[in-house]
């Protein structure tokens, strides 16, 4: 091994990692930002809450739009150029939803956040790039610093707008200036890769992509208001679903599909499949546990009638659980445990937790502890699973899996969220009203943690039949090479 060599898989890749690590605190500083400020943005445009519902959907539906096509050109064409196009989009977006005049143009900046959600995969193929052996770690940490991020942006917001600032046109300006910082840091400090994918872009496939992604997300996420018996709600999944099945045919027939399905048809099946079974129940089940920490016996019949901001803390809790289990992922995953043992473990506490929660609730201690306990395992599958995804992709598509593997969680996420939504809507507790809203039952909190439980159940069966992945050696060989793959 040269030495130019063991400098570049040594101290510049730290280095590296070092900086995006910076990169994904700022991404989850932003994505935890928006929540606590929900009530003022409404309050600020005059906006309903059925409105306030398209903040989270304009920037779900852009993620699905986008991430897929910046991850196969971050493969094409490199994947820090990619991230410094993604940063810049980002930060402009933040600045307009800050300085927004009316609400459709903070609609439009939700819109130019959405590549925040292609940070991830682009910042994967970096660090496999730069040193495939200590690839995992480094995942971990990436990860870990996201799950950091957004626990300290849901607690800093609220706390600036009720505390320090008082207006939230001037705290929303927070993340734009921190994104531009980053985009300093990624454009200077943050190395190129140096493989490439072969071939163009498949155009085709990239629209109808996005085209059969945003039908489907979009009739899922506007189901409550637009309703679940409407034929608009059923028309825009129909019509993404068959658009997804057209693009599946093409992809298969195009010299250089925006996917390899044969690709992500093989090794790759099994941890995918886990990252939509995990996913749905990680991002579904957050808005049920807050409510019902939130909900009080003496309205509800149940619930633990704790403050909005000891509810932010308990919720910090988990976020900064999920940090630690992230942490220690990859530590896990090189133990004896091994990479299937890993992420058995951390599905199992996962599910064990959500049991608990239904059997046992307690206190509000109790209940956090068991939220505690969710985030470690949760920590640890997402920290080990999209190493596997790295480790198991070609290195020259390590944009593009990683891609779809960051918006199959998040879609996942989006379907189970309005399905555990219309649960709660339809099981309620006849006699029981609030502010003239029926209440869901204990019932209906059961059935998701159970819901939830059984993911978790599932994506720890499915732990046990992946393969353990040979190891990556620090000059980069992977156990899966890419046919068409160049040096830049």
């Amino acid at each position: 091994m040269s030495s130019s060599r063991h400098i570049r898989g040594g101290d510049a890749a730290t280095a590296a990692v070092g900086f995006l690590v910076v990169m994904e605190f700022a991404s989850g500083l932003l994505q935890g930002w928006f929540s606590p400020l929900l009530p003022a943005i409404g309050e600020r445009f005059d906006a309903s809450p059925a409105a306030l519902n398209w903040v989270s959907a304009m920037y779900l539906l852009g993620t699905a739009a986008c991430v897929p096509l910046i991850a196969k050109l971050g493969d094409l064409f490199g994947h820090k150029r990619l991230l410094v196009v993604a940063t810049a989009s980002v930060a402009l977006g933040s600045f307009v939803v800050a300085l927004a005049p009316s609400f459709a143009w903070l609609l439009v900046g939700r819109a130019l956040q959405a590549p925040l959600a292609a940070f991830l995969p682009l910042e994967f193929a970096i660090v496999r790039d730069r040193n495939a052996a200590t690839a995992g770690r480094s995942i971990g940490r990436l990860v870990g610093s996201l799950t950091l991020g957004a626990a300290v942006g849901g607690l800093l917001s609220g706390f600036l707008l009720d505390s320090v600032i008082d207006d939230v046109k001037v705290v929303l300006l927070v993340p734009a200036v921190l994104m531009t910082i980053c985009l300093a840091v990624v454009y200077f400090l943050v190395p190129e890769t140096t493989v490439r994918k072969a071939g163009t872009v498949d155009w085709a496939g990239a629209v109808l992509l996005t085209v059969g992604l945003l039908g489907v997300l979009g009739g899922v996420s506007n189901a409550s208001t637009w309703g679940w018996t409407s034929a608009l709600t059923w028309a825009a999944v129909g019509a993404g679903t068959v658009v997804l099945v057209l693009w599946v045919f093409v992809e298969r027939r195009v010299q250089h599909p925006l996917v390899d399905l044969e690709v992500i048809g093989g090794g790759m099946r099994i941890p995918m499949l886990m990252a939509l079974l995990f996913g749905a129940q990680l991002f579904g089940v957050q808005t049920p546990s807050a409510l019902f920490l939130r909900a009080t016996p003496v309205t509800n019949g149940y619930g633990m009638g704790v403050t909005a901001s000891i509810t932010g803390l308990i919720l910090a809790l988990f976020a900064l659980a999920m940090f630690v289990g992230a942490a220690a992922s990859d530590r896990l995953a090189r133990s004896a445990l091994t990479v299937p043992g890993s992420l058995a473990l951390g599905a199992a506490l996962a599910a064990v937790a959500y049991v608990l929660m239904i059997f046992v609730p307690g206190t509000p201690v109790t209940f956090a502890l068991w939220l505690v306990v969710a985030g470690l395992g949760g920590g640890v599958v997402v920290g080990v699973l999209p190493t596997v995804i790295v480790q198991q992709a070609p290195p020259d598509s390590v944009g593009i899996a990683s891609g779809l593997y960051n918006t199959s969680r998040t879609a996942a996420g989006a379907v189970a969220g309005a399905v555990f939504a219309l649960l709660m809507s339809s099981m309620v507790t006849p006699s029981l009203t609030a502010g003239g809203k029926q209440i869901p039952s204990l019932g209906a909190y059961h059935v998701v943690w159970g819901v939830c439980a059984a993911l978790c159940v599932a994506t720890a069966l499915l732990a046990r039949k992946l393969r353990t992945p040979t190891p990556v050696t620090e000059n980069g060989t992977s156990p899966i090479a890419g046919d068409e793959q160049v040096r830049a």
